[in-house]
């Protein structure tokens, strides 16, 4: 079965892209006076996201793979995408906020707050469900909503500064 290890590896790949990517960013907006904002729950977001891929290529391997799912996963692709190209050098997996900036309300931020973390809830509930993990989907997806709250409040906290900044 290459299918699900074609899948698995191109995720695998995605994600130490991202990972790179997202240091690249990172030390590009630290040179320019950025400062990272509520580090302490970094850790447990790439042991969350490291589980639930290495148990995925534990448990789905050899498993069929749904092509609905992965159609559905695809357009999650997409999605990551425009978030990803909207903020361009802005974005990383970390909080980070370069004084003076004003908010990206530009791309999917017109729509929605948050729009790669609506992506990455997406994809932690759809990668399962290509493989027919539907309770493997739903324990990650509660693992990673509620890493998520502590996240998006720790965020909005640190973005609240920016909306601040340009008010004045």
């Amino acid at each position: 079965m290459i299918w699900p290890i074609l899948l698995l590896t191109a995720v695998t790949l995605e994600r130490l892209g991202e990972l790179g990517l997202a240091r690249s960013n990172t030390q590009i907006l630290m040179a320019r006076g950025a400062v990272e904002i509520a580090a302490s729950h970094y850790p447990a977001i790439v042991a969350l996201h490291a589980a639930w891929l290495l148990g995925l290529w534990l448990l789905a391997w050899d498993m069929p793979v749904n092509l609905a799912w992965v159609a559905v996963f695809a357009g999650l692709q997409i999605l990551r995408l425009w978030t990803l190209s909207t903020l361009g050098r802005r974005w990383t997996t970390r909080i980070i906020v370069v004084p003076g900036e004003t908010l990206v309300a530009e791309g999917p931020y017109r729509f929605v707050r948050h729009p790669n973390y609506a992506v990455v809830i997406g994809e932690i509930a759809v990668l399962p469900m290509c493989f027919d993990m539907p309770l493997y989907a739903l324990g990650f997806t509660i693992a990673n909503v509620l890493i998520l709250v502590i996240r998006i409040k720790a965020e909005n906290a640190a973005l609240s500064g920016l909306s601040h900044a340009e008010q004045a």
